[in-house]
């Protein structure tokens, strides 16, 4: 919870000059952002030693998978991938000041080196077609996708099976009754 709390309080110092999360969400990180991010690890399978996520911009839910990891699994490698230079120096920041060990990688997705991680997540980057062909690029052979999805998961499943064949499993979001975290594997391209 300190962690969390040095974390709040970097975001709302930060947020007015690089707009890490929406004005109206900043009243409401705990629940919004953190407890939203927190969901997504609880997902993960056992054994996870790379987690990797992608389009990382204010930390969600990679720096808080991080603070968590920090207790529950301190050897697991955290790998955060932003391409604005200013929110990947807010992550370095912000990991320095909670005392996490993250790598932040200020570059575009596709232009970083295969990851091979066991974990990749990303929330809000893009729509899952589109996720599963940087799925497909940095996780390991049986890695596992978790992308946190609004309202329209379904529909973004049934387009992206025209390109993509997978397994997944949706778990309701505890933040957001109309939303879901998609757990995918098993990706490969039709």
């Amino acid at each position: 919870m300190e962690r969390l709390a040095i974390y709040a309080d970097l975001l709302k110092k930060w947020n007015p000059a690089i707009n890490l999360v929406s004005n109206s969400s900043l009243d409401h990180l705990w629940t919004r952002h953190f407890l939203d991010s927190a969901q997504v690890f609880d997902l993960a399978p056992e054994g996870v030693s790379h987690w990797a996520d992608l389009g990382a911009g204010g930390g969600f839910p990679g720096l808080v998978v991080a603070v968590i990891a920090k207790d529950r699994t301190p050897d697991m490698a955290i790998t955060l991938v932003e391409s604005d230079q200013r929110k990947a120096t807010f992550l370095q920041s912000a990991a320095r000041e909670m005392g996490l060990t993250v790598a932040v990688v200020a570059d575009r997705i596709e232009a970083v080196a295969a990851l091979n991680v066991d974990i990749l997540s990303a929330r809000a980057l893009a729509p899952l077609k589109a996720l599963l062909n940087y799925a497909e690029r940095h996780l390991a052979a049986e890695g596992i996708a978790l992308f946190p999805k609004g309202a329209k998961a379904q529909e973004e499943v049934d387009e992206a099976l025209a390109s993509w064949r997978f397994v997944v499993e949706s778990f309701p979001s505890k933040t957001d009754a109309n939303a879901a975290i998609l757990k995918i594997g098993g990706i490969t391209r039709v």
